[in-house]
């Protein structure tokens, strides 16, 4: 008797490993957020055979003073790489570096940032004693590796000057087929385009003579981002105010980097099931496929500061006409999917 429930015992728990049964485990996900800590603004980016993410370190203006950035395999497993740059290299930013953007030209990677709060007189909260509102504006940080560590490429601003009412931050440097480096930036609802000189170091004239034109989409306020996709070209931004729940995802779309871009509406937004506050995105593509993803912060529920934000990512998808499919907030995240 004794032998026999042995064995009838030794059968069961050998049917009960076997990857056949309902035990077997589902996808591996990312889960959202994908990382801890108050995160926003993230740029995601493809260097090589893996995924990276560089956010704003979401904190009071004057603790938002270095860069951490993430990288994957997978979109799922990620790594911390800390303090990539830090205002003890860029020793003209005083309060808020924000809204880093990542690039790799000739084996050299590049991270351009805004930083202080450059204002006009105009504005609310001028003071003309504080070097904090009239210098600041845009800068670029150079290292040999994506994870830095990055120093200052020109020791002052990059661009800090005032253009079509544009403030000089969130900027996004897109790279054309034909190897335009064109950059997109503006906050106080008016969006610029520029093409960036060789070096990086400047900006070529239009053949007018300006180094910037305006090409403000209907509802912009921040965070412009353009990706290609089939011959089209994609560009995004953020409307409503980054401070609340009106925070919101618009796109357009045209047939030249340049424009002129048609309007197609808003794409992502709060959702009282999941998180509010969901904005200041980028695009993912993994490479060589049509497989793309939204990288973005949100606002969890119930929030509890103004810099509570935390990076999330979801997939995007495609209408037949090109169009972008709303996106739908998870609290999932997406499956792995490791860059061949």
């Amino acid at each position: 008797m004794q032998l026999r429930f042995s064995i009838l015992f030794l059968s069961l728990a050998i049917s009960c490993s076997s990857p056949q049964t309902e035990t077997k485990e589902g996808p591996k996900l990312s889960g959202n957020p994908i990382f801890e800590g108050w995160y926003a603004d993230p740029e995601g980016i493809v260097f090589g055979d893996e995924y990276w993410i560089y956010p704003t370190f979401s904190a009071a203006f004057e603790d938002q003073l270095h860069f951490d950035a993430f990288s994957s395999k997978d979109l799922v497993t990620w790594e911390k790489h800390e303090r990539i740059l830090d205002n003890s290299a860029i020793t003209w930013a005083r309060q808020a570096m924000w809204a880093p953007a990542a690039i790799e030209k000739d084996g050299k990677y590049y991270l351009f940032f805004a930083a202080n709060d450059p204002l006009t007189p105009e504005r609310p909260g001028y003071d003309p004693n504080n070097d904090i509102n009239h210098f600041g504006g845009i800068g670029v940080a150079v290292a040999d590796l994506p994870a830095g560590p990055f120093k200052d490429l020109l020791g002052k601003p990059l661009l800090s000057d005032f253009h079509h009412g544009a403030q000089p931050i969130d900027q996004f440097v897109f790279k054309d087929t034909d190897g335009t480096h064109y950059f997109f930036y503006g906050g106080w609802s008016h969006c610029n385009i520029g093409k960036l000189t060789a070096d990086f170091t400047g900006f070529e004239p239009w053949e007018d003579g300006e180094l910037f034109h305006e090409i403000t989409p209907e509802g912009y306020v921040e965070g412009p981002f353009m990706f290609l996709r089939k011959g089209t070209y994609y560009l995004m931004w953020s409307e409503g105010g980054w401070t609340n729940d009106s925070y919101k995802v618009a796109y357009a779309m045209a047939e030249k980097p340049t424009g002129p871009y048609r309007r197609i509406g808003t794409i992502l937004e709060a959702d009282p099931e999941v998180a509010t506050g969901a904005g200041h995105n980028s695009v993912i593509q993994k490479p060589g496929t049509d497989e793309w993803y939204m990288v973005y912060h949100r606002r969890p529920i119930p929030n509890e500061g103004r810099d509570h934000r935390v990076t999330c990512i979801d997939v995007m998808e495609f209408n037949e006409d090109g169009t972008i499919k709303p996106i739908k907030m998870t609290f999932e995240g997406v499956e792995a999917n490791p860059i061949n």
